[in-house]
């Protein structure tokens, strides 16, 4: 049964391959199929990949073989809370080294434009923390950062 709210991500012909880098590197993630278009379209022809059907740590998304006409944005991102600085280091650099790019606070880039902020949990409890004073502390270490150091965190809450 298809889900109520679905994400549907687009890409320029290649959804597929995105689709699959994504199950092979998150958990609780899976393509659940490939939809071929039944007639030609604006940017491919019957027999194209035109959907595919996928899960990202559980989250239903269609990735929509589009075409070039719309590009990814950092107004969409996934946020993956990690639990420690190797699921950190894991993720980062299966986005980043897959053609992907750094950028700043956490987020990258992978090789199809979509952005990803890999969070560690401490990090979030530090800057929401009701002490103003850790918050800040663990915010500024942050803005000093790409990939998340979470030694580097623990020890801006410590002051």
């Amino acid at each position: 049964m298809t889900p109520k709210n679905t994400i549907c991500l687009w890409y320029n012909h290649d959804a597929e391959e995105a689709a699959n880098f994504y199950a092979s590197t998150f958990p609780d993630s899976e393509v659940k199929a490939v939809h071929r278009a039944p007639g030609d379209y604006p940017s491919g022809k019957e027999g194209d990949v035109l959907t595919v059907e996928f899960t990202v740590y559980g989250i239903p998304c269609i990735g929509l073989n589009g075409g070039d006409t719309f590009k990814h944005s950092e107004a969409f991102s996934f946020q993956i809370a990690t639990d420690d600085q190797e699921e950190t280091d894991r993720l980062w650099n299966a986005i980043v080294g897959n053609g992907g790019q750094e950028s700043a606070c956490g987020w990258c880039k992978d090789k199809w434009g979509l952005n990803w902020q890999i969070t560690p949990r401490v990090l979030t409890e530090a800057f929401t923390s009701a002490d103003k004073a850790v918050a800040k502390r663990a915010f500024a270490a942050m803005m000093e950062m790409r990939k998340i150091d979470i030694a580097k965190i623990e020890a801006a809450i410590r002051g």
